[in-house]
């Protein structure tokens, strides 16, 4: 993450995402989701358009999911609708303010 509270604003406002971290690191923030944690470390001199970052979560509900996003305008990956891909996976993407990839799947 470049700036912490930009990714705790999208995270916790746009995806749903609680806030865990017990005491404030400089630097450090967890964020959780139903079992998923994230941990982020800072890196102000990230350059969003370089970075490779990524992450597959599996999900329970996804198509509730997805849903509750676009119902908040949260804007999808233009390559990541949901959809069932072939390894009998449904799956969407999104991209977080540092461009970290961040993709959802749930078993077909």
């Amino acid at each position: 993450m470049r700036d912490k509270a930009t990714t705790r604003t999208y995270y916790l406002e746009q995806l749903g995402f609680q806030d865990v971290g017990r005491a404030d690191y400089d630097g450090y923030l967890i964020l959780q989701k139903d079992h998923v944690q994230i941990h982020f470390f800072e890196f102000t001199g990230l350059d969003p358009l370089e970075n490779y970052g990524q992450v597959y979560i599996r999900c329970d509900d996804i198509r509730t999911f997805y849903h509750s996003l676009l119902d908040r305008s949260v804007p999808i990956h233009p390559n990541g609708p949901l959809e069932a891909k072939p390894w009998g996976q449904w799956e969407f993407s999104l991209l977080d303010p540092d461009h970290n990839l961040l993709t959802f799947g749930q078993p077909v």
